[in-house]
This record gives structure tokens, sequence and C-alpha cells, in this order.
């Protein structure tokens, strides 16, 4: 048997490409959010795969893109600081000959990393297989891959033979966590992304992602397996407030209803999960209130 290897792996792409899809389905568990909007994903989630080769510790980022305000601006910081951390960077793309100035802003931060790269060509089950040739012949020149390899996160297509290469390219290295650690995140900050990942997916373009939850409390009970939640979803609007209660409040009990499914998921126990909904005007433009929803401003300090 050869030496046990292990190392830090960024996923990175533009926003949408399928980073979180692709965790969770090499994680085998729900950790990362997922949802069509853009910007899902907001602090870098560390998640564990362990085998009997090695283990890759996955650092997934918030999407490389053009910052619109505070909140923006921290996303792509956290994003271009993690390049600089890692053993091997996964690159994201979706299977398309065009190569945009999105692409392009990625190709220039990953030539300064100087560390490996894995091209990962994503959503290949919803091509043509003749035609991944053509894409893989688009980017190969983009940038120095180490590899680029076809995959498909949401059926697990490919997904072994990612794994493979990835611990090819990692150092030999210690367990860094037990075999059964998936991940280094708080529950609670699991369960906030999970609660806001349902109201992302329920709602309609009209609350753009300008939301942020809060966990007030989460306590479990002295007798029986439950555990009480009580979440604050924050918003920037009054119109958006009504829109994610609903009518007679029926949007937010559907939130609560998925949400809790999730959680209780998670937790392995019984959920009392209650949502409360509070506007927040321009939060996404003060720093207390980006640090009180669990972004810490520390790591914008590059």
């Amino acid at each position: 048997m050869g030496k046990f290897k292990s190392g830090f792996v960024t996923l990175i792409g533009r926003p949408n490409v399928g980073k979180s899809t692709l965790m969770n389905t090499l994680v085998g568990q729900k950790i990362a959010i997922t949802s069509n909007k853009p910007q899902t994903t907001r602090n870098r989630i560390q998640t564990v795969y362990t085998c009997a080769d090695g283990q890759i510790i996955f650092l997934d980022t918030p999407g490389i893109h053009k910052a619109k305000n505070k909140l923006g601006e921290y996303m792509v910081s956290v994003a271009e600081r993690t390049l600089k951390e890692v053993d091997v960077i996964l690159w994201l793309v979706e299977p398309s000959t065009f190569i945009g100035a999105g692409e392009q802003h990625i190709a220039e931060c990953v030539a300064k990393a100087n560390i490996p790269v894995i091209l990962v060509i994503n959503k290949i089950d919803t091509v043509n297989k003749a035609e991944i040739l053509k894409f893989i012949d688009a980017y190969k020149d983009v940038a120095s891959f180490a590899e680029i390899i076809p995959v498909s996160a949401l059926n697990g297509e490919n997904t072994d033979d990612l794994v493979n290469t990835i611990i090819r390219y990692l150092p030999q290295g210690p367990c860094y966590y037990d075999e059964d650690t998936i991940t280094d995140q708080p529950e609670r900050q699991i369960v906030a992304e999970m609660i806001r990942e349902k109201t992302l997916r329920n709602l309609n373009d009209e609350v753009p992602h300008g939301i942020a939850v809060a966990i007030e409390r989460m306590r479990e009970r002295t007798k029986g397996n439950i555990i009480d939640i009580d979440a604050t979803i924050i918003c920037e609007r009054n119109s958006h407030k009504g829109i994610i209660i609903g009518k007679q409040g029926s949007m937010l009990k559907k939130i609560g209803t998925e949400a809790r499914k999730d959680i209780e998921s998670l937790l392995a126990c019984k959920t009392n999960l209650k949502i409360w909904v509070k506007v927040k005007k321009d939060w996404r433009n003060s720093d207390m209130l980006i640090k009180n929803f669990g972004y810490n401003k520390n790591d914008i300090d590059l």
C-alpha cells in the first residue's frame, strides 16, 4: 500500500457552475447549500473526504465575480485568498466552447497561484458525449492544467476518477480529521445555510440574494430527542418581507417545512423550528451586520 496522502483543495469557478453540488456528491452528505441563484455560497465551507489512500479537505469558496457591495468584496477576497492556501485547485466550468471575461479573470488568478490546477468540466449529463472533446479543446490552452476531467456532479459520473486524480497530486501527510468527520462547520452555521437555501429556492427573483439567516437559539430538550431552533430571516426591504412570509404565512411555512427535513437529517433528531422575518435595510453594506450574520471581517484583510 502506498503512503497516505492529505491536503487542501479549493473549488473555484464562476457562480452557478455546480461547486456546492460537486462537493456534496463527493462527500456524500449535504453540507454546502445549492440553488440556481448566484452567490449562494458565502463562506469557505470546509468538508472532508477520507478513504484508504488519503484525506482531501475541500474549501468551497464563494464564486469569483465582480463585487457590487461590501458583502461582494468580502466574498471575492475570500475566494482569491484561498488560492494561496491550498495544494490543488479544482476549477469548475460548464460544458461550453465560449470562454468569457469571468473565465479569463479566473485564469489570471490561477496563473498567479503556482499550484496544480485540475479543470473540471461539469454538467456533462446535459450534453452529447461526442461534444465533450470540443469543450476540452476550447479550454486546454486557457491555463496550464495538470489534468482536465469531465464529470456530472448531479449524477456522480466520473467523480471517482476525479477523487483518485486529486489524491495523486496531494503531498504525503497525516489524517488531519477523524475518518468519520465530514465538516468543520459549526452546526448552527449549517442550519442557517439550510434555511437560506430553502428561502432562495422557493422565492422568485423579486427577492434576490440579499437575505441572511441568523440562528437566535438552538437548544436540545432535556427530555425527548428534540432540538428547539429559533431562526430569523433578514431581508433588505419591507416588500421582500411580505413575499418571504407569503399569503397568510404560506411561504414561510413552506420554507420551514423543507428546511426542517434537511436539519433533522443533519442532526439525526426531531426539530422544532420557528422562523421570523426582519427587515434590516442595506445590511450588505454594513460591516457590523455582515459580522453579525457570521461573515468574518478579518477574512478580507489580505
